[in-house]
């Protein structure tokens, strides 16, 4: 019986005796991972930067280990503090929730949330609908655009939450939705792939997955020529099953008649593609940010 109630603790339980995270300092945490200072980190949390300070030392004496090495340029996660920022947003994002669940969902206001065509047909709705359950006050206004303008419209203050994709890494903070290869793809059994100059379908200027797909043709010194152009992928796919071109795509759409191209024709391997969350740091901005996991 004595082991039964026994308070002896493992070597798996946390260094203090507080075994609940304070969710202030959860919130520091998360700060600093996404402005990338602990100065910026303070002025979205408002406290002053030794308050953070402090809530990063009492953090990673609770579960005892180092969260992130720092000096007076940079900081960088270690891996537990990698593990730590995933279970923080999702701290933050239930208690955001469970918050508005109990207060009646009275937070209000308005915010502007940019994307490019292809993510604001297939993420971001999804996204809305999850709000609106728990916030239905908020009002957001979307405005799609390529992946670089989007990126840039962030930059200048004109949104205060941005998704987009990138094949390389932004100059924005930001969290990582998802990622997976960019690949060439064509329709199955067509002949597009087969002419010269290769005949492409690819997005306006200023999407990422156009940016990949002719550095990597010129860096090879493949002749192309632009045989269709497209404000999402849509459009592309619909060339492709025309056969009137081959296109730099993520591997997920090679299905419903669309393979990808053999790597006989010798075609450049490309890069992945990752889907990206920037956000200002705003109350609105955070508990739609939350919603995208």
């Amino acid at each position: 019986m004595d082991e039964i109630f026994s308070t002896k603790q493992g070597p798996d339980t946390f260094a203090g005796s507080n075994r609940a995270f304070n969710l202030d300092a959860v919130r520091s945490f998360v700060a600093i991972c996404e402005t990338g200072t602990f100065r910026r980190a303070a002025a979205r949390v408002n406290l002053s930067p030794s308050a953070v300070s402090l809530h990063i030392a009492k953090l990673e004496e609770q579960v005892g280990v180092r969260l992130m090495t720092r000096d007076a340029r940079h900081i960088a996660l270690t891996e537990q503090g990698e593990v730590m920022l995933g279970y923080g947003r999702k701290l933050l994002g239930v208690n955001s929730e469970a918050m508005a669940y109990f207060r009646g969902s009275s937070l209000a206001g308005r915010l502007r949330l940019v994307a490019p065509f292809d993510l604001g047909v297939s993420l971001v709705p999804g996204l809305l609908n999850k709000l609106a359950e728990t916030h239905p006050a908020i009002v957001v206004d979307v405005r799609l655009e390529t992946s670089d303008a989007v990126q840039s419209i962030f930059a200048d203050g004109q949104a205060g939450v941005a998704l987009f994709n990138e094949v390389e890494e932004p100059g924005l903070q930001v969290r990582e939705l998802a990622s997976e290869p960019l690949v060439w793809l064509m329709n199955e059994g067509g002949r597009a792939i087969e002419r010269s100059p290769l005949p492409l379908a690819i997005a306006e200027i200023r999407c990422a997955w156009r940016r990949a797909a002719l550095q990597a043709l010129d860096a090879t010194g493949i002749p192309y020529r632009v045989a269709y152009s497209s404000d999402t992928s849509a459009g592309q796919l619909a060339a492709l099953r025309a056969d009137l071109a081959v296109a730099a795509l993520p591997v997920s759409l090679a299905k419903d008649g669309l393979v990808q191209v053999s790597g006989n024709y010798g075609l450049p391997k490309l890069p992945k593609t990752q889907i990206f969350l920037a956000h200002d740091g705003g109350e609105l901005a955070q508990i739609l940010a939350a919603k995208a996991v």
